[in-house]
Formats: C-alpha cells, structure tokens, sequence
C-alpha cells in the first residue's frame, strides 16, 4: 500500500506546484511597467526627444522641398515670362501683316478718292458701292485718314509739296489735300501731301 502512495509523476503530469510556478511565469507581472495607465499617447510621441539621425533625415527633406518649391517658383516665372514674351510676339506680328494689307490698299484708296472728285461714284451704281464695301475693310483693319483742308500744317504729320502766300493768312493752313495721309493704329504709314497757304509779305 505503501507502494502505490507515492509514485514519481511520469511524462506530461505535473506536480501542484510546479502548476502554480507555470502559472506564474505565464502571468504578466503587473510590476513591469506594462500596466493600462503606463500607455503612449500622441502628446508623448510629439513631445518625444529626437535622436541625430533622424534630425539630420528631417533637415534633409526639409532642404530638398526648399529646392523643390524653389525650381517650381522659377519655372512659374518663366512661364509667365514665355506667354508674356509670346504674346507680345503675336501682337507685333499681327499688325504688322495689317500694315502690309494696308499698304497694298493705299494705291486703290487714292483711285478712289480720285474718282470721288471727278464725279465717278454716283450714289446707286456697283463701282459706288464696291467703294463703300473697301472703304469698310479699311475701317475695319484699323486704318484712318487724317489732313484736311483748314487744318493747320504741321510738318511732322503733312508733307507740303507747294506753299501759296495767301493774303489774310496768319499761321501755314491747309488749303488743299493732295494726297490723303493714313495712320495704323497710332503708325504712320502715309503723311498727307498738301498745298500750304502761308502768311503774304
């Protein structure tokens, strides 16, 4: 009987204690350091100290969107410099191809005013009114006419092919528009060549 009593725990069997010592290994100590309240929070982490490394990472990438913001900076600049440049460009080319256009059309303009005096465009006929119709495409590609008979000469704006003392006249006048001048905008294309009535001695 006193055999059967006390047998060694064979295999897997474990003593009560040894069961309690488990238990014990197994069990978080709650004196470790890990308990509920001792839990990071964000205040903690961005209040956390930064080590070399990553201060030195973080100056880096601070430095690199620096040079980033500046290079899109300066090509925003040339950007608007180019769509500057470009329209300037533009500009200047389409006037001068209405400056062309109304070159060639300055010889027809003076056959008309030609047979404007003579009498040849009678209200009503088809040469009348292919005057009109050219005289319009003139009007509408910026092109003007300036000189007329009373105006005072101004030599920087008329061309005088022929001063006639006139008696009773002070200061040079216009008395008759050989020519028409045109302008292109504010572009002179054509002074106005006239007859001067100046002062008599």
């Amino acid at each position: 009987m006193a055999d059967k009593d006390f047998e060694e725990p064979q295999g897997d069997e474990v003593r009560p204690d040894e069961e309690g010592s488990e238990a014990k290994a197994s069990d978080p100590d709650p004196q470790d350091g890990q308990g509920e309240n001792d839990e990071l929070t964000v205040d903690d982490i961005l209040g956390a100290t930064q080590n070399a490394d990553a201060a030195a990472e973080d100056a880096v990438i601070a430095d690199l969107e620096s040079q980033l913001l500046n290079d899109l900076k300066r090509l925003q600049a040339e950007y608007a410099n180019y769509r500057r440049r470009t329209e300037e460009q533009r500009e200047v080319e389409i006037e001068r191809a209405k400056g062309a256009v109304a070159k060639g059309l300055l010889p027809v303009l003076d056959d008309l005013d030609r047979a404007d005096k003579h009498g040849d465009l009678e209200e009503g006929t088809p040469f009348a009114a292919v005057a009109v119709k050219l005289r319009g495409v003139a009007e509408r590609i910026g092109l003007s006419t300036y000189g007329a008979a009373g105006e005072v000469f101004d030599p920087q704006q008329h061309e005088a092919i022929f001063q006639a003392p006139t008696p009773g006249v002070e200061t040079p006048t216009i008395l008759e528009v050989v020519e028409t001048g045109y302008r292109l905008g504010s572009v002179e294309l054509r002074p106005a060549k006239v007859v001067v009535a100046v002062p008599a001695e």
